[in-house]
């Protein structure tokens, strides 16, 4: 059981948990969902990890590089966004006309920037995260994958930082589109690509810690997992209505068990 502190909770009313659903189904059913497979789809920062301010490090110098000017984030919304649409944001600040030369120029510096900034930060993968990766990597039913606002070359370096980048088949990423809502449809894409079968998006789980990821959930018809470890707290993150809540991802077996994974 999980404690009061750690509660995986189930957002919409009227529905069973997906615990009960499963003590509920018939053998054959059961038996069914056993073998069909899942979709994960992961957020990485507040979610997988905390680079220890590596990111918004990075950000400032790279603008600092490429245009001289000094940039404190102020005003610029960087939870749950994604980097080319935070870089298009800055950029709009000062009134530097957003082109595709411009924008992959910063975003050359940022990269860049990262590579320096990460081993240099304290940060970490986050509680449980870890154990659970390599629980679900070795479920056969299980596809490991990445939705995310990181350009590709960001989620790689900050991933491979802490060691599990190696856990994800594929992902989507800001190169992909500036619209987070857009970024499912890729994922999905290249989930059949790789498995060769259409997934439906009640067989898809988008898992993120802002209300963007739960909006991205909802915009690709995916259950939604909101995890409170990032800036958004528990309060925060119920009010938009995720599918299930959850404080941390460090009750690996009642998380697996409970989302049916």
């Amino acid at each position: 059981m999980l404690g009061p502190q750690n509660q995986i909770t189930l957002q919409r009313p009227g529905r069973q948990s997906a615990a009960r659903e499963m003590q509920t189904q018939s053998p054959m059913r059961g038996r069914q969902s056993a073998i069909a497979k899942r979709l994960l789809l992961f957020d990485i920062d507040g979610t997988l990890i905390h680079s220890g301010g590596a990111g918004v490090r990075a950000l400032k110098c790279a603008f600092k590089e490429r245009f001289g000017i000094d940039e404190d984030l102020h005003g610029i919304e960087i939870a749950g966004m994604t980097d080319s649409g935070i870089v298009v944001s800055i950029l709009n600040k000062h009134k530097i006309p957003p082109t595709n030369e411009n924008v992959s120029a910063f975003l050359d510096s940022y990269v860049h920037f990262l590579s320096l900034e990460l081993p240099r930060r304290k940060g970490k993968l986050l509680p449980g995260v870890l154990k659970l990766l390599e629980k679900l990597k070795s479920r056969p039913h299980v596809v490991l994958a990445l939705l995310t606002g990181n350009v590709s070359r960001g989620a790689r370096l900050k991933l491979e930082h802490y060691g599990v980048w190696h856990f994800f088949e594929f992902g989507a990423f800001a190169d992909d589109h500036h619209d987070r809502n857009e970024l499912g449809r890729f994922a999905r894409a290249r989930a059949k690509e790789k498995h060769r079968r259409e997934f439906a998006a009640s067989e898809i789980d988008v898992i993120g810690d802002t209300p963007r990821d739960i909006a991205c959930g909802k915009a690709l018809g995916a259950r939604t997992v909101a995890v409170a470890t990032g800036r958004w707290t528990r309060d925060d993150l119920a009010r938009y209505q995720p599918d299930f809540l959850i404080d941390d991802l460090s009750d690996v077996e009642t998380i697996i068990d409970t989302l049916g994974w």
